[in-house]
């Protein structure tokens, strides 16, 4: 069982593909990595070196894992950072082509268009391109508050209208909305909420609010979930997991005081939280 992972690379820190390969890999499922950029680090440090790849390289890599039978083999796809409109168009038609030759083959978009505290960090052109292209072909997507807004052209500050604008994006192509970090009026100081929605059905789950904000939870916990749902979980235990797993990371992380996540010393936790949270259903009319 393996994982094609689409997504930005550095080889200092944990965001992008360095976030979400060793916790799929934990869980016993091979990750198939195919970088959009090749970076020391990632933006905020005093400096940075490398560049977003030519859509053609990744193009060709893409090319090259299929021609080795990734597409056959894989039972998903992730995607994360693209980097370039043009990246965004060649993974658009490497997962509309891997579907169509694999039916079975699922397919997670993590939009990674921006957040609340920076707005928008990628180029213009790629949020249309998400939302036209990359969506429909999508199975779960995973949007933190403020990228699921942009991608409804909407603001939402209640439960209700948060599980409304997710069926919206439902009635577009995914059967399954995670929403990370959702900033409703409702929602105590002390906490972070992680909200599920399906056609029919919702989940919320929250967690305590620790005093650390580092970069790629959005790629952990995208690849937590995926590997949660990968082997056998349904939504409410996925969200459960990922949410549990994300936890236990960022409260070592908060007693190292380190500004990177610690993921590799957190594998015990990652694979057993000490920690469990639990998924509630919720009603939004």
């Amino acid at each position: 069982m393996s994982v094609i992972s689409i997504q930005s690379q550095v080889a200092w820190g944990h965001v992008g593909n360095s976030a979400a390969t060793f916790p799929i890999q934990l869980h016993g499922i091979d990750v198939i990595a195919v970088p959009t950029t090749l970076l020391s680090n990632r933006p905020g440090y005093p400096t940075i070196r490398g560049r977003v790849l030519d859509a053609q390289l990744v193009a060709d890599l893409l090319r090259g894992i299929e021609e080795r039978g990734a597409i056959e083999s894989a039972r998903m796809i992730l995607s994360g950072y693209l980097g370039s409109a043009d990246i965004a168009q060649e993974v658009a038609e490497f997962v509309a082509h891997a579907k169509a030759s694999n039916p079975a083959l699922l397919y997670c978009c993590d939009p990674v268009l921006g957040d609340r505290h920076t707005g928008l960090f990628v180029r213009a052109d790629i949020p249309p391109l998400v939302r036209d292209q990359l969506l429909p072909l999508a199975d779960i997507i995973t949007p933190n508050h403020f990228e699921l807004e942009s991608l409804c052209g909407a603001k939402a500050a209640t439960i209700a209208e948060l599980v409304a604008q997710a069926r919206a994006l439902i009635a577009r192509g995914p059967s399954t909305v995670v929403v990370t970090s959702a900033e409703l009026a409702a929602t105590p100081a002390d906490e972070i909420v992680t909200l599920a929605v399906e056609r029919d059905h919702a989940w919320r789950v929250g967690t305590p609010l620790l005093p650390i904000s580092p970069h790629g939870t959005g790629d952990l916990f995208a690849a937590l979930f995926s590997s949660a749902r990968l082997r056998g979980a349904g939504t409410p235990a996925a969200l459960a997991q990922a949410a549990s797993g994300i936890y236990a990371v960022l409260e070592r992380t908060a007693r190292r005081g380190t500004d990177e996540m610690r993921i590799v010393e957190s594998a015990d936790v990652m694979l057993d939280p000490k920690r469990r949270f639990e998924a509630v259903a919720i009603t939004a009319s």
